[in-house]
């Protein structure tokens, strides 16, 4: 059974590579670069911003990843990709099948419910509004909340502490390698969606403790659970 339920955002509950793709694109096309394709960013997603914009912009311009992270040009692009992405965020993204009804019911039966992801604060907190999805989720850890991001157990530690659960009643739930890291590093379980972006890497390659085909098998799976304990109780209670 688990109290808490922590997600990832991109690629676990809403499909954002679109818009992300439109913005890199962005970046590319004032530096005269040409354009990559929405199937390469999401390949690239899942570090955050400054790392999808090195990937894209060394892909494009033909320059090792090395060279671009460690160069002076790249808060000039970072703040670049900020500008456009803020006119992106909500534009071209969509949530996937069954998250908004489960996330419903979820918060019908008293789960506390947290995001714990890379995306900088103020994008991932406009693409939940956008959506309709903010009123959910407490916390919203995003890459730039604490000093750390995932796979630093601390942003799952901040969730923990936040709802005074133990890693024991948490679960993690995302669609890449790094949201199973977290959860190791923190001590929480992880369940895998296959759907995502998976860092152009199978979700079985990560070893995640289940794969799920989507968000309403994970209501299924929490309210069987449920079931379980309440019928446990009482057959305890007539003994």
């Amino acid at each position: 059974m688990f109290d808490l339920l922590m997600f990832d955002l991109d690629g676990t509950l809403v499909d954002t590579a679109g818009e992300i793709a439109d913005t890199v694109n962005d970046v590319l096309r004032e530096l005269r670069l040409p354009a990559v394709s929405d199937a390469q960013v999401r390949g690239w997603i899942g570090q955050g911003s400054r790392e999808l914009l090195v990937r894209a912009c060394a892909h494009a311009g033909g320059r090792a990843e090395a060279e671009l992270r460690d160069s002076a040009r790249l808060e000039p692009l970072l703040e670049l990709y900020t500008r456009f992405h803020q006119q992106r965020c909500g534009t071209r993204s969509q949530v996937y099948p069954q998250v908004e009804a489960t996330l419903s019911a979820l918060r019908r039966r008293d789960m506390a419910l947290a995001i714990v992801s890379n995306r900088e604060q103020r994008f991932a907190e406009a693409v939940l509004r956008s959506h309709g999805l903010a009123r959910y989720f407490d916390p919203v850890v995003a890459g730039d909340t604490l000093p750390v991001r995932k796979p630093d157990p601390r942003v799952v530690e901040y969730c923990l502490r936040r709802h005074g659960v133990p890693p024991q009643r948490a679960l993690m739930v995302g669609d890449s390698a790094v949201d199973v890291a977290v959860a190791r590093n923190a001590g929480v379980c992880c369940w895998m969606v296959p759907y995502g972006y998976k860092g152009g890497r199978p979700v079985e390659e990560a070893a995640p403790d289940r794969v799920i085909p989507d968000l309403g098998a994970l209501l299924a799976a929490v309210q069987g659970c449920r079931d379980l304990s309440s019928m446990l109780k009482e057959q305890l209670s007539w003994q």
